[in-house]
Formats: C-alpha cells, structure tokens, sequence
C-alpha cells in the first residue's frame, strides 16, 4: 500500500477519553515536531487498572492521570521504553498508587559509543529509570480482568517494547509504528536493522488494531506495516542513489532526501541517514573509514 499517515487527531489535553472499549487515553500538553499533539497514556481495566506508558514528568498530565483512576488501584505501570516523554512520570505514579512498573529493562544504546562520538540523544533518554519487574519477549503479566503480554520491539531504542492486550486485537505500538508518521531510528541508541526485524516480527502477527504512543490509532495495521516497510526500502534506495550521485557526507544527504522536511527535523533525519548507513555498511553496500558515524566519508561499494 501506498503509505498515508492520519493527523487527524484530537488530543483532549487535560481530559480522559475513550481509545477502545475498557481502554482510555490520556495526552500529556508536550506537543512538538518529535512528539506531535503529545505523549499517549492509557488506562487499561476497569476495576484494578494498569497504566500504559505515564508521560514525561508533567504536574497536569500526573494530575489528569490521578483523577480519572479516581482512587481505583492501580497493580501495574508498563513502560514502553525511556525516552523521556514515555517514562520518568513512572516513580510518581508508582508513588501514588503502589504499583509494580514494569518493562523491558533499564535504558541501554543498540551499540557503544565509537571513538569521539557524542550521542547526541543523551538529553532525551532517562538513565535513571529502574523498572521493578522486567518483562521477558513474549512475557505476560495477568491483572484484574486483562491479560498484557510484552513484545521486545528494538529499533527506535534498544529497550523498545510493545505491549498486546491478550484476547482483543489490540496492540500498543508506543513509538514502533504511530499512524502520523514514521519512527525516528537513530543511533547510537536506535538502530535500522533491528528496526526491520521487529516490523518483520510484528508483520507475523494478527493484530487489528493499534494504539500508539503519540497521535491516533492504526487501524489496519497489517497493511500500515508493509506501507512502513516499503518506505523504509525507498528511503534505502534513496541513500544508495545519493551515493551514486557523489554525495560522500550525511549533510550534503539530508539537504536532497530531506528538502520538503521541517528543518527543525533535520538533525533528526541526519541521524535516520546513518541509521541507514549503518546497515548499508553492515550489509557490504556502502564503505566508510572506521565505525559508520555522523562526520563519515561514506562511498557505494561498486
């Protein structure tokens, strides 16, 4: 399918509103180009809940969180990974109700630093998120009413997890796969290949419909994958043509392949670019000096 992304959302900041039956959203106000309307947090369950995802660190966001659980228990708070727009409300949620936060484990990169590089995604990441259970691939935690098993998802970051709502179709997709746009991948703490890998190992599923981490919902997931897929294989070719052309930097990259972009995005798809050519270098396609970095000399493999 050709890929169409739905920004028709409405984020009802400050308020609690229907995603599916026995499933509410609430959007946390940290709207921006990296997270759209906001931070999407579910509440899962009707008697005792469980939390998907808690949102940054944010008064009215834990405030909203707080009043629509309306002093019902709360036995599990399930992170999806640590940047910090998805995790560091954890410790204060967990505070007020007593809940276990559960996740993949603590934030790690996909691969170590090479030598002299910056990650430049340091600020983004919440190095101090300690999860009180960690949740094995395929591992399935039972609540009161709801079953929430957890697929390790890698790519955008190394300790990415999804997690389905056994019995339902539903899936929360976190920042996997959203409906208004691609996943950002970049290193050190994403990486392309296993970006793939986990849509492959979604694509091999038969979820109905998911509910992301920021924005609205996918409503035919299948066929929004193989659209992500397609677009990730473009954005490949796309790398090797520049290669192709004579462009041997990511800079002179990004200004071809991303002119039509919001410039404010463009250390962002600088960083996607590498992602790129990390797996290109990997896969024998391209050849650089040294460890694939964002300052690389890269040349096509002829």
């Amino acid at each position: 399918m050709a890929l169409e992304f739905d920004t028709g959302f409405e984020p009802a900041h400050g308020s609690a509103v229907s995603a599916a039956p026995g499933i509410l959203r609430v959007t946390a106000a940290n709207a921006s180009p990296f997270t759209f309307h906001g931070t999407n947090s579910y509440i899962v369950g009707h008697d005792t809940l469980a939390i998907i995802d808690p949102g940054p660190e944010d008064e009215r966001h834990l405030r909203t969180l707080l009043d629509t659980i309306a002093g019902r228990p709360v036995s599990h708070i399930f992170v999806s990974h640590t940047h910090r727009d998805h995790s560091p409300l954890a410790p204060r949620l967990k505070a007020e109700t007593g809940a276990i936060i559960v996740a993949e484990g603590p934030h790690r990169a996909a691969r170590e630093l090479a030598i002299g590089e910056i990650n430049a995604l340091d600020e983004s990441n919440d190095t101090e998120f300690r999860p009180d259970k960690l949740l094995p691939d395929g591992g399935t935690v039972d609540g009161d009413g709801w079953s929430i098993s957890g697929l390790h998802t890698p790519g955008h970051a190394a300790n990415h997890m999804v997690f389905a709502l056994e019995g339902t179709g539903i899936l929360f997709s976190a920042d996997h796969v959203m409906a208004w746009s691609t996943s950002i991948v970049a290193p050190p703490d994403g990486a392309m290949a296993d970006y793939m890998a986990s849509l492959e190992k979604l694509l091999e599923r038969d979820d109905r419909f998911f509910l992301p981490g920021h924005g609205g919902p996918v409503t035919q997931p299948q066929a929004f994958m193989r659209g992500l897929k397609a677009h990730r294989k473009m954005r490949e070719r796309a790398v090797l043509d520049r290669l192709e052309k004579g462009d041997r930097t990511i800079a002179d990259m990004v200004k071809t392949i991303y002119r039509d972009t919001d410039p404010r995005l463009h250390g962002a798809a600088g960083l996607s670019i590498l992602a790129h050519l990390e797996d290109l270098v990997g896969r024998g396609l391209a050849i650089t000096e040294g460890a694939p970095s964002i300052a690389g000399i890269y040349e096509p493999v002829r």
